[in-house]
């Protein structure tokens, strides 16, 4: 998602944080009677990769605007044959291999210590899994998400190594984001638009074959698919 469009009444704000550049305006309005700040993570057109991606200034930026739940889609690969594409996936755990994010508010003087055990708020699971059955969509529930570091895709014995953890999809940013939201005392939780199969995986041609894509997974039908869940999945306030 890159646009904010069914948002009513909408209007931009930038604010500035201790952290840096957030990645791009926040779009402000409403939608459905509520109140709705919306941020497109990777700032328009795509502009940001992954690992580039200022998730503290990101979420401190919703924070001071009052956003207390939010909703983050984003695009995985499957590694698992029964998460196909096209599906979505609503994770309840995740297994953090990035290398080089800011993962925390802590600094000097200020050390925060809490629990990830159950990483995303159920309220929101359940709103989230009501909107894809609603879309006749179908949904894969309590599913583990692989977050790697990127922009690149896995290599074959990287994916091995993840199908063999028993997770079911892999992707690049869920990861510091929903601990930063934690740290700011946001229920959070994501949904997950299968696009491909990983690279490596015995059901599908690898991704990352031929010439490097300007997005990821950048494809007129993929596109087509995350447009189609869009109103499901977003960031939103009360």
């Amino acid at each position: 998602m890159y646009d904010a469009e069914m948002i009513g009444d909408a209007y931009e704000v930038s604010p500035k944080t201790p952290y840096g550049e957030v990645s791009g305006p926040i779009t402000v309005g409403t939608f459905m009677g509520r109140r709705t700040a919306f941020l497109a993570r990777h700032g328009r057109g795509h502009a940001l990769p992954p690992h580039m991606i200022n998730y503290r200034a990101n979420i401190d930026a919703l924070r001071q605007l009052g956003v207390r739940r939010v909703f983050a889609p984003s695009a995985v690969g499957s590694l698992r044959e029964e998460v196909a594409p096209g599906d979505f996936a609503l994770p309840s755990q995740f297994i953090d291999l990035t290398r080089t994010r800011a993962g925390s508010f802590s600094d000097a003087g200020r050390v925060i210590h809490m629990s990830m055990a159950d990483p995303f708020c159920p309220e929101l699971r359940k709103c989230a899994a009501d909107a894809v059955s609603a879309g006749a969509k179908r949904l894969h529930d309590n599913a583990t998400y692989v977050c790697i570091e990127g922009p690149r895709f896995s290599t074959r014995a990287e994916s091995a190594i993840y199908r063999s953890y028993g997770a079911h999809v892999i992707g690049m940013t869920l990861v510091p984001e929903c601990q930063l939201a934690r740290e700011a005392r946001m229920c959070y939780a994501s949904i997950s638009m299968v696009t491909d199969y990983d690279a490596g995986s015995p059901w599908r041609p690898p991704r990352g074959r031929g010439p490097p894509r300007a997005g990821p997974r950048a494809c007129p039908r993929r596109a087509a698919r995350r447009r189609s869940g869009r109103l499901s999945c977003q960031r939103r306030s009360r």
